[in-house]
């Protein structure tokens, strides 16, 4: 399969934050590997002129998904610290559109697109495809995918620029197997043309 980028195509890097990388309090095993392969996609994207987004987890200090607050996971990515900042590995350009997730104390949102502006500013756009990749498989990419499916979106997910937690293991492959079970393309930087 070879795919052509073309006017109405969208980059979405999910999540790319020093939480979620070596060093961070979720970091993803190997998380760091995926910077160079999205720093290429970035760079055809841009390169094309087509948009890209970015998302991140932007959490209150006391956000109901913290353990402290009875939720599953470690104080992460809170808003304004340097663990909700992207990566400065990250060659994201400045015209990039920020898009702040989870940001309620009482919502948690794994989607870029849960109680956000990003699919009002896709339409707008005239985007038609995304294509998404980042962190991690099983859980924002995962869902940020299920969405652009449910908004009719044709979906492709960067099979090798995304990497998962894995806290049970093989999550991230069935995230991979259930996104093409719904219709999202798999998709490797050798098979996309500009």
């Amino acid at each position: 399969m070879t795919i052509y980028l073309s006017p109405g195509d969208a980059l979405i890097v999910v999540d790319v934050q020093n939480d979620f990388l070596p060093g961070g309090t979720l970091a993803v095993h190997k998380g760091s590997e995926i910077l160079p392969v999205l720093n290429r996609y970035i760079a055809l994207f841009h390169t094309q002129e087509l948009p890209i987004f970015a998302t991140r987890d932007w959490h209150p200090p006391n956000h109901s998904s913290f353990m402290q607050q009875g939720g599953g996971w470690l104080p992460h990515c809170i808003a304004g610290t340097f663990g909700a900042e992207f990566s400065t590995g990250l060659n994201l350009p400045s015209d990039t559109v920020i898009i702040s997730k989870a940001t309620r104390q009482e919502r948690d949102a794994y989607s870029g697109f849960d109680d956000t502006s990003l699919d009002s500013i896709l339409k707008a756009s005239g985007i038609g495809r995304v294509f998404i990749g980042g962190l991690t498989t099983e859980h924002c990419v995962l869902h940020t995918a299920k969405d652009a499916i449910r908004h009719r979106y044709t979906a492709f997910v960067l099979e090798d620029a995304v990497r998962a937690i894995d806290r049970i293991p093989e999550d991230g492959l069935r995230a991979l197997d259930e996104m093409a079970g719904l219709g999202v393309a798999l998709l490797r930087f050798e098979m996309l043309r500009a």
